[in-house]
């Protein structure tokens, strides 16, 4: 799957908000048109067979990073990996549960399987070096510094009124 090209975030505070906002939805949009007329995949397919599955996931940028939480319910840090390769925030990975119930009058066996995989676009000011990943508790948390260009703070202009 060829995930289409999305626009970086902006630099600074001023529309960071609303641009983080349409970026996420950008991304949401991009999955869901490529599931159409495929059926909304599950995690449960059944049977034992493979399926796709949606991960949660929140953006948000300071002043010093631009920081993506992922909700991964049932995962480990070892079901999962992330990858940054030319401006670009990969994290992908595969859950596998199996379920083996015996009973005195029943015995029920259940496996299901699902991958998923997400990518960001990011500015060229990332601090490669210093990317860190962190997971607690089924989320991930990822920070992507930014340079130190890019921490200089904004200079406020004053406007003074025309004439």
């Amino acid at each position: 799957m060829a995930l289409k090209d999305l626009t970086p975030w902006p630099h600074g505070k001023a529309g960071a908000a609303s641009s983080l906002s349409d970026l996420h939805r950008e991304v949401d949009r991009v999955f869901d048109d490529f599931w159409r007329g495929f059926g909304r995949p599950s995690l449960f397919a059944g049977n034992g067979e493979s399926a796709s599955f949606d991960i949660r996931v929140d953006t948000s940028e300071d002043d010093k990073a631009y920081h993506v939480t992922a909700e991964m319910p049932g995962m480990t840090e070892k079901d999962v990996e992330v990858t940054f390769a030319d401006n670009r925030l990969t994290i992908s990975g595969e859950k596998k549960e199996e379920k083996d119930v015996k009973e005195e009058n029943y015995h029920r066996r259940e496996r299901s399987f699902g991958s998923f995989r997400r990518s960001f676009t990011l500015p060229a000011d990332i601090d490669e070096a210093k990317i860190a990943a962190t997971f607690k508790d089924g989320v991930m948390t990822v920070d992507l510094p930014k340079t130190k260009t890019a921490q200089k703070k904004a200079k406020k202009i004053t406007i003074s009124r025309g004439k």
